[in-house]
């Protein structure tokens, strides 16, 4: 921990990568809604809400992509897949309910001053 404290956000800096890896608009309720176990896709999407399949599916991609879930294929007919967050993905849930909670304090703020902002554009 004190090796995080001690650090400099710089442009080569490991932690930049924790930020991209979340950065994408989804990724973060993709891999909360993995937070209690295995889930098929269809369960996913069922408990997100409003996100596509298409969408649902790249995400899925890159998060297996950056070892962040595992995706599981059942040799069933009819064909079954499941996914589940890995070791490193669950290790993103602690930073995405601080950043939930974060949100819950702020998103307020952060619109009123964007609304603020938006008359000196027009």
């Amino acid at each position: 921990m004190e090796r995080v404290k001690s650090m400099e956000l710089l442009a080569d800096c490991q932690t930049r990568l924790g930020i991209d890896l979340l950065s994408g608009t989804w990724t973060g309720v993709v891999l909360w809604s993995l937070r209690d176990g295995p889930l098929r896709p269809g369960e996913m999407r069922d408990s997100i809400g409003g996100i596509s399949q298409k969408v649902l599916t790249e995400t899925l991609r890159r998060l297996e992509f950056n070892g962040l879930v595992d995706r599981r294929r059942y040799a069933e007919a009819p064909p079954r897949v499941e996914y589940e967050l890995t070791e490193a993905g669950r290790g993103l849930l602690g930073p995405l309910r601080a950043l939930g909670e974060w949100s819950a304090r702020y998103a307020d703020d952060v619109m009123e001053a964007q609304s603020s902002r938006l008359t000196d554009f027009v």
